[in-house]
Parts: structure tokens; C-alpha cells; sequence
């Protein structure tokens, strides 16, 4: 029964060293490599870097790789202003993974 206990204990732990949340783009900062999103009510600011994965999504649910630019520009929205709906996954302050819906083609 303990070990079952601790190892409960450690699945959490585990699962809550990586974070995963759908996001909106308040900013981007493509020389420092930041980006500050709103989750919910806060806001936070997140970096990435060359490990980082992005891809998005088309209509029909399938993924597929994206380019850093293409992320910046995403995150950037229209006008510099931000707004664009991101799921991201991070580890600490830095990002792993961030996805999307892809645009109108």
C-alpha cells in the first residue's frame, strides 16, 4: 500500500513539472525570445528557444511541423498587437511545445 502511495506521489509530481494550457498572446519580444501570453486572468511571460516545437493544426485535426517564424509571426497577431489563441506547454519559464489552429488558405 505504501508503495503504491509514493509512487501516486511521484506520478503528480511528475505531471506537474510540465504545464499545459491554452493561451492568448499579450506580446512578443523576438530579440529576447519572450513571449507574454494571458492565462485567464494573469498574464506570463514565457521564453523559447531553439529546443522549442511548434505546429498547427488544420480544419481536419491533423498536426504538422512549424517554423520559429512562423510562430512570431503568429504570436505577433495583426497589427503587432498580439491575440492569437496558442496552446503551449512549458517547463519552468521556458516553452516546449506550442501549437495552433492554422489559417485560411
Amino acid at each position: 500500500m505504501r508503495k503504491m502511495l509514493l509512487s501516486l506521489v511521484a506520478l503528480f509530481f511528475m505531471a506537474g513539472l510540465v504545464v499545459a494550457v491554452e493561451a492568448v498572446t499579450v506580446k512578443i519580444d523576438k530579440d529576447k525570445k519572450e513571449v507574454t501570453v494571458k492565462e485567464g486572468d494573469k498574464e506570463k511571460t514565457y521564453k523559447y528557444d531553439d529546443k522549442t516545437k511548434f505546429s498547427t493544426t488544420d480544419k481536419d485535426g491533423k498536426a504538422s511541423e512549424a517554423k520559429l517564424e512562423a510562430f512570431e509571426k503568429r504570436a505577433a497577431g495583426k497589427d503587432g498587437k498580439g491575440g492569437a489563441k496558442l496552446d503551449i506547454k512549458a517547463e519552468k519559464d521556458v516553452l516546449t511545445e506550442v501549437s495552433w489552429k492554422g489559417g485560411k488558405k
